[in-house]
């Protein structure tokens, strides 16, 4: 990560905590979505048409 190098280069103490929790937040939230998309499947069916829609 860029951000946290330059902060860690520069001895920017509070950035890198900051910047450190920002990344686990952001890791911890894809993994969640990763997960919950491996739960469910939604069968949306097959399409149809009305018989208005063909003109």
């Amino acid at each position: 990560m860029p951000a946290l190098a330059e902060a860690e280069r520069e001895g920017w103490l509070g950035e890198i905590e900051g910047l450190k929790v920002s990344l686990a937040g952001a890791e911890d939230k894809l993994a969640q979505i990763d997960r919950q998309s491996q739960k469910a499947t939604i069968s949306l069916g097959m399409p149809t048409t009305r018989s208005g829609d063909l003109e």
